[in-house]
């Protein structure tokens, strides 16, 4: 057996990780449990990014097959997701809005709203995800820390031991250079989980954006056949006034209407 091994058994990761030093410990160990860090959020954003877009995909489906605001409410809105939450935001500003005389800024009034709610939803999708960013941007500098503070101990021993012998002095550098390389498997993939969950991040944005603009199109309509229906009544009440004028002049005073000379 040679001197290396004599000293530090067998070169394996978990072996050159019980020969290091202490702060090369802590910095291997911060760097695996980044690692573990960076899955968890990937498999836990991954699974909430494709349920959300599969019910975002369905609300929409089902808000194109709606006709009235009513339907749309019947359908989604006692259902957990963003199309029920936007139409909460809707059926809240009608009714707000009810005793306004007019409706002239009523539908700015609902977009302004619908705006909102679809920032709140983004930016709850995207919370936990700024960790992948961090750990892709300094894990590679903390194993490097490690590294060349394993290698600064490996010199020190080198004067100690007063030997330029390689076989003594390279377990210490396999040892820290352990640490670049952690730092690096915790590096890589994050960024690339990150990049991954930002792409996914804004299809599911760009989701959003097209629910809010089906309920604007459903809210529109309904405004419209309010309106319409507003006409109406006020075309047949104009007509009844007029009936009773050239029926009894006397009884337009009840309507409100003056009489046609």
């Amino acid at each position: 057996m040679n001197l290396a091994l004599a000293v530090h058994g067998d070169l394996s990761p978990l072996d050159m990780y019980l020969n290091a030093g202490p702060v090369v410990q802590v910095i291997m160990l911060g760097l695996v449990g980044a690692s573990v860090l960076s899955w968890t959020v990937c498999l836990a954003k991954a699974w909430e990014l494709l349920s959300e877009r599969l019910r975002l995909r369905r609300d929409l489906a089902t808000l194109h097959r709606s006709v009235r605001l009513e339907d749309a409410w019947e359908l989604l809105g006692r259902n957990p997701g963003p199309a029920a939450e936007l139409l909460q935001e809707v059926r809240d500003e009608l009714q707000q809005s009810a005793e306004l005389p007019g409706n002239a800024g009523l539908p700015e009034r609902i977009r302004l709203r619908l705006e909102r709610r679809v920032a709140a939803s983004a930016r709850d999708i995207g919370q936990g995800i700024g960790v992948l960013a961090s750990i892709g941007s300094t894990a590679p500098f903390v194993g490097l820390m490690g590294t060349v503070w394993g290698i600064m101990n490996s010199f020190i021993g080198i004067a100690e031991s007063q030997t330029t012998n390689l076989a003594v002095v390279a377990p210490g550098i396999a040892e820290a250079l352990l640490a670049t390389a952690l730092g690096l498997v915790a590096a890589i993939p994050a960024v690339v989980i990150y990049n991954t969950l930002v792409r996914g991040m804004a299809s599911y944005n760009a989701g959003l954006r097209a629910l809010c603009i089906q309920v604007l199109l459903l809210v529109n309509r309904e405004l419209e056949r309010r309106r319409e229906v507003e006409r109406q009544m006020a075309v047949e009440q104009r007509s009844g006034a007029h009936a009773l004028t050239d029926t009894d002049p006397h009884a337009v005073s009840e309507v409100g209407v003056d009489p046609v000379s």
